[in-house]
């Protein structure tokens, strides 16, 4: 590591003058702060710190550096993989800075780094405007656009980094700096897909958009049903419009057996919602159908129902261009052999006004339809069979990497995909890794996988690097 940041002597007098609720080493403070999304993470930072406010996170980072600690940021606290909290570490997390301004003239928000994608809804409802969110109302609003934010609004509004107007971010030496088209344009676009790697970000400006009305459900198959359904699924959204998309997958169903589910998301005009949907219910013999009007805020609730915080998770990934039989098949085996009731499969669906970004626009490195398959391995705290549960993850990945793009969406990969990392971001390898040496040149920030360059080793990187939570 080079010289300590300057200005140590200053940050280690702010921290000392902050309220002790904001300096955590101990008690139920600290507890809370180390409670991520996945409650298989058990991570034990040395510190907690909570700042309220940018100068404060300024302050954490020089302290980090002055005394030579792991950093790591704790956005939303749904990072399942504990990237968030460094062992041994100074955490700073962002769950005291959750405000959201939204300006309905503009029809933009300023979204504080802490932020939830559920804060953002609630804020712009009244407005008559949603964000390009996630899937589920806890992930937190930063690490989701960082890197991607694939969502019920993709087809229409895009993934929400095709959102990100401009964003305070906290670099390594201290500095605060904003980002945006006109200032600092080479952070502005790494952090479009380039995930939390470049600094601490305290704040986003994000796009809002109109929506008339939104329709969903769910609807449900017999899993012996996979193959004809897949099939008439996917030639019907080779033709879907930007307003509806549909995330899918296998699940369990009321007897604990798996399913094949849809979940459309209609996003324009209700009284077309309706119709648009109704082919998703004639695909098949479906087991269960209910399509209705409901808010984006309740979508987001019912999808969290399916994950909640506090069970343990374990995450594969594949990204497919399209759904081969052999792909299917897999699946639906995998589906078969699940090693717990609560795991599932989710298929996240890209398409519409997030293909039409110029690939060269941002650092997101896929710019045609394709489907991102999310194997979930879930089981219940005490349940020893753990090493199971994620070797069923790992082999469904492996099985299905025949059919897949050699990449992977960043979000989901693991710390140790160094090889897919290469691969995750398109043509932008080489520009991302020269704003990484201009930004965080001492490799203090480390969120998602990034490619390395290749005189770089896994234990380098361990040892050099901060984390930050990707959601």
């Amino acid at each position: 590591m080079r010289n300590p940041a300057p200005g140590r002597d200053a940050a280690r007098e702010l921290l000392t003058r902050l309220d002790p609720e904001q300096v955590l080493t101990d008690g139920p403070g600290y507890q809370q702060g180390t409670r991520l999304w996945n409650g298989a993470v058990r991570h034990r930072p040395a510190l907690i710190v909570r700042p309220r406010t940018p100068a404060q996170v300024q302050a954490a980072v020089r302290a980090a550096r002055g005394d030579g600690l792991p950093l790591s940021v704790r956005g939303g606290g749904h990072d399942w993989a504990g990237r968030s909290l460094r062992p041994g570490g100074l955490v700073v997390d962002l769950s005291a800075m959750r405000q959201v301004v939204v300006e309905p003239r503009t029809r933009t928000a300023l979204v504080q780094g802490g932020a939830t994608a559920g804060d953002v809804v609630t804020a712009a409802a009244p407005y008559g405007l949603c964000p390009a969110t996630g899937t589920v109302a806890g992930v937190g609003m930063t690490g989701l656009t960082l890197a991607g934010g694939y969502g019920p609004l993709n087809g229409r509004a895009g993934p929400a980094l095709d959102n990100l107007l401009a964003a305070d971010v906290v670099l390594a030496d201290g500095r605060l700096v904003s980002a945006g088209p006109d200032r600092e344009p080479e952070l502005y676009w790494a952090l479009r897909g380039g995930g939390g790697n470049f600094g601490a970000v305290t704040s986003l400006r994000i796009r809002l958009h109109p929506v008339p009305g939104i329709v969903a459900g769910l609807i449900t198959y017999p899993l012996s049903r996979a193959a004809q359904v897949r099939e008439r699924l996917d030639a019907f959204l080779a033709a879907a419009p930007d307003e509806l998309t549909v995330q899918s997958g296998f699940v369990s169903g009321p007897d604990g057996s798996p399913v094949l589910f849809l979940a459309p998301v209609w996003s324009g005009d209700t009284d077309r919602g309706e119709a648009a949907l109704s082919p998703l219910q004639r695909l098949g013999p479906p087991l269960a159908a209910q399509t209705a009007p409901m808010p984006l805020a309740r979508i987001l609730r019912l999808n969290e129902q399916w994950a909640p915080a506090g069970r343990h998770y374990a995450i594969a990934t594949r990204t497919l261009t399209r759904f081969t039989p052999g792909a299917t098949a897999q699946l639906a085996e995998a589906a078969a052999t699940r090693t717990s009731p609560l795991t599932g499969i989710s298929v996240h669906h890209f398409h519409g006004a997030a293909t039409r970004v110029p690939l060269e626009s941002t650092a997101f490195g896929l710019r045609r339809d394709h489907f991102v398959v999310e194997m979930v391995a879930v089981w219940q705290p005490g349940d020893e069979r753990a090493t199971h549960h994620r070797a069923w993850a790992d082999a469904t990945s492996d099985a299905l990497a025949p059919h897949a793009l050699p990449g992977g969406y960043a979000n989901l990969l693991g710390p140790e995909a160094h090889d897919r990392a290469a691969h995750a971001y398109g043509p932008h390898t080489g520009r991302l890794l020269a704003a990484k040496k201009r930004y965080d040149p001492d490799r203090v920030f480390t969120a998602t996988p990034l490619p390395t360059a290749g005189d770089d080793t896994p234990a380098q990187r361990g040892t050099r690097s901060a984390r930050t939570d990707p959601g």
